[in-house]
């Protein structure tokens, strides 16, 4: 009978050790730093970074559609959810990164693109990473002439958005929005 359960076991569950340790390495981030477009482009791109995907957080409305985040009624932010691999990246990286790619001063408001559905907000998985967003807040705020606006706020559901939005520059690099407004984000993070 033993021998049975071991063999069900295995079969049910084909992940080898080696694979369940590299899952339990993997870590979630989620930030909304302006149009969810140019936070999945950046953060792509990290050496660690699994994966990013572009989504909404925040708000009342359960799945919401990107027509009613936009219309600033469902109170959720535009993010993106970074899958990372904490051996190759820390959290507290990831966060040096979203204070050198947009404007954490503004209020509901990057650039021309404007709405709460667009502020600037950390939001942390466990009490670690709202330690660390807190410390990497209060260190980011010397290197700005005004208060830094990011607000700080546990995750309670994070929908993802439409397919269309995913991997947004990487399937349409030649769009007017990513060639004016992400490209240049792109080429600060590799000068750096």
């Amino acid at each position: 009978m033993i021998a049975y359960l071991i063999i069900f076991l295995f079969v049910s569950f084909p992940f080898s050790l080696q694979e369940q340790n590299k899952m339990n390495q993997l870590e979630k981030a989620t930030f909304g730093a302006g149009c969810f477009w140019c936070v999945e482009a950046v953060f792509e791109r990290l050496d660690g970074v699994q994966s990013v995907e572009a989504g909404y957080a925040g708000g009342s409305t359960a799945n919401p559609t990107y027509e009613e985040v936009c219309s600033g009624t469902t109170g959720h932010a535009e993010v993106a959810q970074i899958t990372f691999d904490q051996k190759k990246i820390s959290y507290e990286r990831l966060l040096e990164v979203l204070w050198e790619v947009h404007d954490p001063t503004t209020l509901n408001r990057q650039g021309a693109d404007v709405g709460t559905q667009y502020r600037s907000v950390i939001f942390y998985q466990d009490e670690k990473q709202k330690t660390a967003a807190e410390k990497s807040k209060m260190d980011a705020a010397k290197n700005f002439s005004s208060a830094i606006v990011t607000e700080i706020k546990p995750l309670t559901q994070f929908y993802n958005a439409e397919n269309y939005h995913q991997d947004y520059f990487r399937n349409n690099p030649s769009a007017p929005y990513c060639m004016y407004l992400i490209k240049p984000k792109l080429e600060k993070l590799d000068h750096k």
